[in-house]
């Protein structure tokens, strides 16, 4: 069996795809489909370079929905400029054609996934601390013991340095952090630079009481 969650359609439609890149450098370009679910999607013509687990935008017609890249094709490959993805807010309608029914699917992944930490997807509370004496309270829309990612309209610059404290029921955690990529309009993934063991223990401890379906 595959490792996508339902059937792909076999289309062709333009998309506008919009973020920043590996460098941090924000783009807004064109691609086209090349199959589509419910959740995902496959494109081509991509040429920003992407980051694995980077959140970026699309727009199609006027339906605006964030994904997370999955894969990236390897260079020199018949997948040189295609990229797999994942919408994280899938109760959000992007597509305006009919899609297959979920069911379960044969496809064999050929693009290597090399994320390292398996991610889910939850809400909880942090208060941010810039090294510059500012802070601000956010949400969480993933976590993973490696770090998460943190709505917010104006995202921080990538290498953003910073200490967060993060709500877990009623326990308080703290993180050194980094920020590892901004998407524009959506938020900001951070890395974790240094934890304390007890606090990385109980985020394992909380993302092994999450459903299998929230993992991302």
């Amino acid at each position: 069996m595959g490792r996508r969650r339902e059937p792909r359609k076999e289309i062709q439609a333009q998309v506008r795809i919009f973020g920043t890149d590996s460098s941090g450098k924000v783009f807004s370009d064109k691609a086209v489909t090349v199959n589509v679910s419910r959740n995902g999607a496959e494109l081509s013509g991509v040429h920003p370079t992407l980051n694995l687990d980077e959140i970026i935008g699309l727009s199609y017609g006027a339906n605006r929905v964030h994904f997370r890249v999955k894969w990236v094709g390897e260079p020199g490959t018949a997948k040189e400029g295609h990229v797999g993805l994942l919408n994280t807010s899938p109760e959000k309608p992007l597509w305006d054609f009919p899609l297959p029914v979920p069911a379960p699917d044969t496809h064999a992944l050929q693009v290597a996934d090399h994320r390292k930490y398996s991610r889910f997807k939850c809400q909880n509370s942090v208060e941010l601390h810039t090294q510059e004496g500012a802070s601000f309270w956010a949400s969480t829309s993933d976590l993973s013991v490696g770090g998460c990612f943190i709505e917010m309209t104006i995202p921080l610059p990538k290498g953003t340095k910073l200490k967060i404290g993060m709500w877990i029921g009623e326990t308080k955690l703290w993180a050194e952090c980094e920020v590892a990529y901004s998407s524009p309009g959506f938020g900001t993934g951070m890395k974790f630079s240094r934890i304390a063991e007890p606090d990385l223990e109980r985020i394992r401890q909380f993302l092994a009481t999450l459903p299998r379906e929230a993992a991302l």
